[in-house]
């Protein structure tokens, strides 16, 4: 047999067990994105959060607004909010109502009174939410958690 003839069969034998291999892992990639989490909530997560609103929190408007969530939507599509929750660890809740949050981007929620926006929104609260050692928790429609961060008393922003 031709050291040509012999190049012709191996290169033949490798590229069929490279088709052969390919089949069967191009399933598996396209199921991993799923990985069993909401598929849209996958995609949002509480990106920021300022507990602590700076200057002397004195219970103004202004103090109120400037201690606040935000909500980040990572993937290119946008997503439905309506019905998601957020929470403290005290219970106190607000609820996104008619909310659409754009793909690739953030929505900030404010404790105080204010005029809604697509990048602003207002939970219209008279004394503060958001503790120095707290945690906000955001859930779907369905209840399900997507997002916890946590703060204070050795907790650092993390998930």
């Amino acid at each position: 047999m031709s050291a040509s003839r012999i190049s012709r069969r191996l290169a033949a034998t490798v590229l069929a067990a490279g088709a052969v291999v390919g089949a069967t892992a191009l399933p598996a990639a396209a199921h991993d994105g799923d990985r069993g989490r909401h598929h849209q909530a996958a995609h949002v997560v509480i990106s920021d959060v300022r507990a602590d609103s700076p200057g002397h929190e004195n219970g103004t408007n202004r103090s109120l607004n400037a201690e606040w969530v935000e909500i980040t939507n990572n993937s290119r599509r946008s997503v439905d909010l309506d019905g998601w929750t957020l929470r403290d660890r005290d219970g106190n809740r607000y609820r996104f109502d008619d909310v659409r949050l754009g793909g690739r981007s953030s929505i900030r929620i404010h404790t105080g009174f204010g005029r809604d926006t697509r990048t602003d929104l207002y939970q219209d609260r008279h004394h503060q939410v958001w503790n120095n050692h707290d945690a906000a928790t955001l859930r779907d429609a369905h209840g399900r958690t997507v997002d916890t961060e946590s703060w204070g008393r050795g907790h650092h922003h993390s998930r």
